[in-house]
């Protein structure tokens, strides 16, 4: 085995890890003092990832030894405040008021809510799911349902493909819409080091074709920027699509051999002519066909959508029209090609060049208060609050939020907070203290990652979700923990929680790994009936998720650093001779709405309102995550918002004012900044920033999420439009 540690001094090492603030995973080197974290770097021995680090991952040292940091459970008393409790007697009493409640209300009273911050312990969501349904309930929500719902729902109204979408690497056109990896990471580009690779491809002659209304970092790097008004994706898809079509650009011997509905998506777009698609647009004419033939002539393309184009309107008509792109420009990994996701720590699989056939874009749950259902991209989050507050006897009493923060994720921030205060049960398990565990009636905090095992299973495993997301190496890595948890400190990992909480309710819990989604799999599911008298430990929940794998674990730990196992890469297989499944390029429900988009009016302001309202990341932070080590450009706490300098005369405003940004539905100040990368008549707010309403006059900052309402919220995922909302911009007294 390779040396894990350099050592500096007799109390100073370096240890290989990597980064879980986001599903990147890139590679670090952790310097440690005297048992802390003290710094962290990109690790240069790690192959494929150049040594590249981002802000969020040089911070994880403040992350664990930030001086707030929650050492303890914590336990809402009869005065109302949190104060400690052991972990033991905490299991002891939400055990109990679990059983209590489903007793009254029947176990789907009870629901899990996992969010993002779920990457740093991965674990923790499949031992949720273990638990919940030994008790009974199929309520588990997850913030997919309010990020990027459309990528499972197209793929089960268009299907997949076996052996996955080709790989960026392979591509002579590539397509991003609504997303912008160099600051993302995890979307729109491969992971390991996007902003890099990203350059390498334009380097080598790649088209690389942005949409988007602002000019993102991205943006900056592409071939043809399509700066387009916010909420406009699904019209200037459709307008590709139509310009492909009418110019013979597709590949008609892949259609043909592949899928079905190609002559009524062809009618369907053939309203959708450059001329009516610029205009409404707002783009130039010849951007629009010099974009789309671009990517035609390639002979090799790929195309994906991410957050961006998911929080706008149609998004699921949307992702349907980047995959039917795919399939018309044969986007697929093709005979004889390199398999795209060959698998290191999944189970092997042979890729073959043929087709996933569509699967029921609906499943079986049904919420009682809203009426919305299960869907493809699972259960709608974003009804939660209407769940709880009007459910009834049938409604959800009790909560358990793994790693996400619902007062800054949610829609419509007052109705999330009295929601989340009419539960009888809110469990919270976080890092720290997020506005959200504010309200719980226990906090439960976990280890920090570097506290932690854990491999990049995960990462691989996104092949899963969406067209084109995952390693598209064959690269693995394994780290154990690099630092003891602290001194004194109770601390459960989000894995061991449900298992003693399983116990206490005498609960057999069974952990599955599923390796593909829905009507796709890739393998059958390996379940792991647990020994409920002896805790696994976190080595061992780890070595599980990777049971099967092509190169066994064991393997992968010879490589500290992280390996590109070239022994697994393989060739895509021809298709069987029992495969009737063909793609599906004119799903009904996709026609109508492509119909309605035609004939419905571009969304107009009203005589109050000047803007078109969107929201993004910075670098700095992941979601709502990060805020409290994050050293903020601007101290004054206010949330940022950006304009195109043009924009602020008309406004009778100056970059630095402190402006009220008003929807129909509720209204934040926010502090006004100059951003020449946005189309003029456009406001980007910064997301994640905010606290509890309770605590305004402490905290300036606001969620975006308080201009967002359900009113307009997607049929099918139930996700509402949180992009290219009308609002107005009001000046107010003073500055910061």
């Amino acid at each position: 085995m390779q040396s894990t540690t350099s050592a500096t001094s007799s109390d100073t090492r370096t240890v290989p890890s990597f980064c879980r603030n986001c599903t990147a995973y890139c590679p670090i080197m952790v310097t440690v003092e005297n048992g802390r974290a003290v710094k962290v770097a990109g690790d240069f021995e790690a192959p494929a990832y150049d040594g590249y680090t981002c802000p969020k991952g040089r911070d994880i040292p403040a992350q664990h030894n930030h001086p707030q940091r929650p050492l303890h459970c914590l336990a809402r008393k009869a005065n109302g405040q949190l104060a400690p409790m052991p972990s033991d007697t905490l299991l002891d009493e939400v055990a109990r008021r679990i059983q209590e409640i489903t007793r009254r209300h029947g176990p789907r009273s009870v629901a899990v809510y996992y969010g993002t911050g779920n990457v740093t312990n991965p674990v923790g969501s499949a031992m949720a799911r273990a638990w919940l349904n030994a008790l009974g309930s199929d309520l588990i929500f997850s913030a997919m349902a309010i990020d990027k719902p459309a990528a499972n729902i197209s793929l089960a109204m268009h299907g997949h493909w076996h052996a996955g979408a080709r790989s960026f690497e392979s591509c002579e056109a590539w397509m991003i819409v609504g997303a912008n990896p160099v600051i993302a990471k995890s979307n729109g580009a491969p992971m390991n080091n996007p902003g890099q690779r990203l350059k390498e491809a334009v380097e080598r002659g790649m088209k690389l074709i942005v949409i988007d209304p602002r000019r993102t970092e991205t943006a900056r790097r592409a071939t043809h920027h399509l700066q387009a008004k916010p909420g406009e994706d699904a019209t200037l898809l459709a307008g590709i699509v139509h310009i492909i079509i009418a110019e013979g650009l597709y590949d008609s011997a892949f259609v043909q051999a592949n899928a079905e509905g190609f002559d009524a998506l062809a009618a369907a777009v053939a309203p959708y002519t450059p001329e009516h698609v610029a205009a409404r647009a707002g783009i130039a004419v010849e951007q629009l066909l010099d974009a789309a033939r671009s990517f035609g002539r390639a002979r090799r393309s790929g195309v994906i959508c991410a957050t961006g184009a998911s929080f706008s309107p149609h998004n699921n008509l949307t992702f349907y029209l980047s995959l039917c792109l795919n399939t018309l420009c044969g986007g697929w990994a093709a005979e004889g090609e390199d398999a795209p996701y060959p698998n290191v720590l999944l189970p092997a699989f042979q890729p073959r060049a043929q087709p996933y056939a569509p699967f029921p874009v609906f499943a079986k749950g049904t919420m009682p208060a809203t009426g919305f259902r299960e869907s493809a991209s699972g259960m709608p989050t974003a009804a939660l609050p209407d769940e709880i507050l009007k459910g009834g006897d049938k409604g959800i009493k009790a909560l358990i939020c793994l790693s996400g923060n619902p007062i800054l994720s949610w829609p419509d921030q007052r109705k999330t907070e009295a929601a989340l205060k009419s539960l009888e049960l809110l469990v919270v398990m976080d890092l720290h203290m997020t506005a959200t565990a504010k309200l719980a009636h226990y906090f439960v905090p976990a280890p920090h990652q570097l506290e932690t095992a854990a491999s990049t299973s995960r990462v691989e495993s996104l092949k899963y979700v969406g067209a084109a997301r995952g390693f598209t190496i064959p690269w693995a890595q394994y780290t154990a923990k690099v630092v003891e948890r602290p001194a004194g400190s109770d601390l459960l990992e989000d894995a061991s929680f449900f298992y003693r909480l399983g116990q206490r309710m005498g609960l057999k819990l069974t952990l599955s790994n599923t390796f593909g989604y829905r009507g796709h799999i890739e393998n059958p599911s390996a379940t792991f009936p647990l020994d409920m008298t002896r805790e696994p430990s976190n080595e061992e929940f780890v070595e599980m998720t990777c049971a099967g794998s092509r190169i066994p674990l064991a393997e992968v730990q010879k490589y500290p650093h992280g390996h590109v196992f070239e022994n697994v890469a393989m060739k895509v297989a021809g298709r069987e001779a029992s495969c009737t499944a063909r793609l599906q390029l004119a799903d009904p429900m996709m026609i109508a709405e492509l119909a309605q988009v035609r004939r419905e009016a571009p969304p107009e302001l009203q005589a109050h309102q000047t803007h078109l309202l969107i929201s993004r990341r910075i670098n700095q932070v992941m979601n709502s995550v990060g805020h409290h080590v994050a050293e903020p450009a601007d101290k004054s706490g206010y949330t940022p918002a950006h304009l195109h300098s043009a924009d602020f005369k008309p406004l009778g405003l100056a970059p630095g004012d402190v402006a009220m940004v008003r929807s129909r539905h509720g209204a934040i100040q926010v502090k006004l900044q100059a951003d020449d990368s946005l189309r003029p008549g456009v406001i980007s707010v910064i997301h994640g920033f905010g606290g509890l309403l309770q605590d305004a006059a402490k905290n300036p900052g606001r969620s975006v999420t308080q201009l967002v309402d359900m009113d307009e919220a997607d049929s099918i995922s139930g996700i509402p439009r949180m992009s290219a909302i009308p609002v107005a911009i009001e000046a107010m007294a003073g500055t910061a």
